[in-house]
């Protein structure tokens, strides 16, 4: 029975001893997928371990099928690179199409981060640097990959990333995450927001999805999971990522924005580049290695994983809480006196006690949620708790505008969890520029009252409000002024 015939009637593993264009002996199965099976097999002639590709043969017989499978080996034939699996042969043995790849004797991404669960912040960068560096030299030279995903990404036993898999075709099959349009445009768990929209695919799209890997290499889970191809890729569309930091807190936060910025839904708001994420994670590479680097948060990691790497780290760790706490404590007081000098006392006559105790006390709010009457009622909602959680290095912040809102505003709710007298509400920002005042309302209703003037917003900026009882207050964009989006650092209030 020659090859051709026998992968018509058998399953993939009963081909295992058969010869494949009188060379290449099938010994394992090592991967399959919805166009292809991948084997692991013998080079007879070199006498040498090779990965066989070999086109599912019902697509056989299809021309743009076979077109695409050969179109790949030609193109990643032309792809030399130390982070990308070589193509050594291709051909055709009785009807059957075939690519042969230099042999990885590794694991997928996919099995690394399934066996161990999250990977070290420095391992993450080391991995997405690398495959970075992959990706940008194919789009040098002409070619999108399209499915980055944990699977298509091989580490050596040297622990070297090598991304495999370019462009191949893929069946239309909703319930096994590709797209519905007869071409590869991603996995859903990875797929791009111009991907689900079935817009044109560029370099933007494979810096989304490596931003979504090395989301699921810093948590062990993707951002937008779900139950079809059309969730997740609703989520792709409409929903913004979880947060990072609060998933692992230890992940330094240039990191964190390299990632949140590479998970831009906007292609124009993610790095212009796929060489420009690598420079990125490279500086991240450095902080990393620099415990003194000012734009690395370091905490403590919330999983405990029995690694060598953390094992050494063990003793480290421990004293962490005590310095954490020293420092806290520092910080407190720092901040004490920090406000203290900004915001003097004032005459508070006409304000009566606040429900939170004496007048000019603080007022714990915490960030719920955006408020967006007069557009699609959401604006990174899940990011809102940042703006209020006594870190200044994270935010909320509003969608990208090109062209000024385009409506009366946009902002983020407040909540004081019950109806007080606010005093004053003081807001820290790293996007300064921006108009905005406070509203401040019992419900979330587009009937809620300005209870402030409205001012230019800097660095740290107070709003002293004119005593509204009230359980909600929003901090009201109404202008952008020169920046495209905003951002919300850090929301205190007084009585």
């Amino acid at each position: 029975m020659d090859v051709a015939t026998s992968a018509r009637t058998t399953p993939a593993s009963s081909m295992i001893g058969e010869l494949v264009a009188n060379r290449y002996e099938l010994l394992e199965v090592v991967g399959t997928g919805g166009m292809s099976t991948v084997y692991r097999a013998l080079d007879t002639l070199l006498e040498r371990n090779v990965a066989l590709k070999l086109l599912h043969p019902h697509y056989g017989d299809d021309a743009e099928y076979v077109e695409r499978f050969r179109r790949e080996a030609r193109s990643v034939a032309q792809l030399s690179h130390p982070n990308i699996v070589t193509v050594i042969d291709r051909g055709e043995d009785d009807g059957q199409q075939y690519i042969v790849f230099e042999y990885i004797d590794g694991e997928s991404v996919k099995q690394l981060v399934d066996r161990t669960g999250p990977l070290p912040a420095r391992r993450v960068i080391e991995l997405g640097l690398q495959m970075a560096d992959a990706l940008a030299f194919a789009h040098q030279h002409g070619l999108v990959h399209r499915d980055v995903k944990p699977q298509n990404v091989l580490v050596t036993e040297d622990g070297e990333a090598k991304v495999t898999d370019f462009g191949i075709a893929r069946s239309l099959d909703v319930e096994h995450g590709v797209t519905q349009t007869g071409t590869v445009l991603g996995t859903s768990n990875y797929l791009s927001p111009e991907q689900a929209r079935g817009q044109t695919v560029t370099p933007a799209t494979d810096v989304y999805s490596l931003g979504v890997v090395l989301f699921e290499l810093l948590t062990g889970e993707v951002p937008f999971p779900g139950e079809n191809f059309v969730a997740v890729a609703m989520k792709h569309i409409n929903e913004p990522p979880p947060s990072l930091l609060e998933k692992r807190p230890d992940v330094p936060m240039r990191l964190v924005y390299a990632v949140e910025r590479a998970l831009a839904k906007d292609p124009a708001d993610r790095f212009p580049t796929m060489d420009s994420f690598a420079a990125e994670l490279r500086a991240c590479l450095v902080d990393v290695g620099d415990p003194d680097s000012a734009s690395t948060f370091i905490a403590p990691s919330p999983v405990v994983r029995q690694s060598r790497v953390h094992r050494e780290r063990a003793g480290t760790r421990r004293r962490w809480p005590l310095v954490l706490l020293v420092l806290l404590l520092v910080a407190a007081a720092a901040a004490i006196a920090y406000f203290a000098l900004r915001n003097p006392a004032r005459d508070n006559s006409s304000q009566g006690p606040t429900a939170g105790g004496a007048t000019g006390a603080a007022i714990a709010l915490s960030g719920a949620r955006a408020y967006d009457p007069s557009g699609d009622g959401a604006e990174h909602d899940a990011q809102a708790p940042r703006a209020t959680d006594g870190n200044e290095a994270t935010y909320w912040y509003t969608e990208h505008y090109r062209d000024g809102l385009g409506k009366p505003g946009v902002g983020l709710v407040l909540d004081a969890h019950a109806a007080r007298k606010v005093g004053s509400i003081t807001v820290h920002s790293t996007t300064p520029g921006f108009t905005a005042e406070i509203l401040a309302g019992d419900t979330l209703s587009t009937t809620m009252k300005i209870d402030s003037s409205s001012k230019l917003v800097g660095a740290a900026t107070t709003f002293s409000l004119r005593g509204a009882d009230a359980r909600y207050y929003v901090l009201w964009v109404t202008n952008l002024g020169s920046n495209t989006s905003v951002r919300v650092n850090e929301v205190t209030a007084k009585g």
